[in-house]
């Protein structure tokens, strides 16, 4: 028998809530945002990785709706060459 058998409760119980973190905001909806301007380089540079990949809504926290029109806008400011396609190579 453990010495204290509350320990083995407790410590499913921090496991549990662990996993369960505060879910994010759609910085578009918290800024009542209509559209997602292809123009503005420097917001939608946010969204970008290192590798110049659109971030997935997981960690952006971005809703559906707007993660479907930061992608579309994101595209077109490729096409017009605001955002690069490639990641900037950095020579030693």
């Amino acid at each position: 028998m453990p010495a204290y058998p509350r320990e083995k409760t407790r410590a499913k119980r921090d496991d549990y809530y662990r996993d369960r973190r505060r879910r994010k905001v759609c910085a578009f909806c918290a800024d009542k945002t209509v559209m997602i301007d292809y123009k503005e380089v420097n917001r939608l540079r946010r969204y970008l990785s290192e590798r110049a990949k659109i971030e997935p809504r997981r960690k952006t926290g971005t809703c559906a709706n707007h993660q479907r029109q930061l992608a579309v806008a994101l595209k077109r400011a490729r096409i017009v060459a605001l955002l690069p396609y490639a990641p900037q190579h950095v020579r030693p």
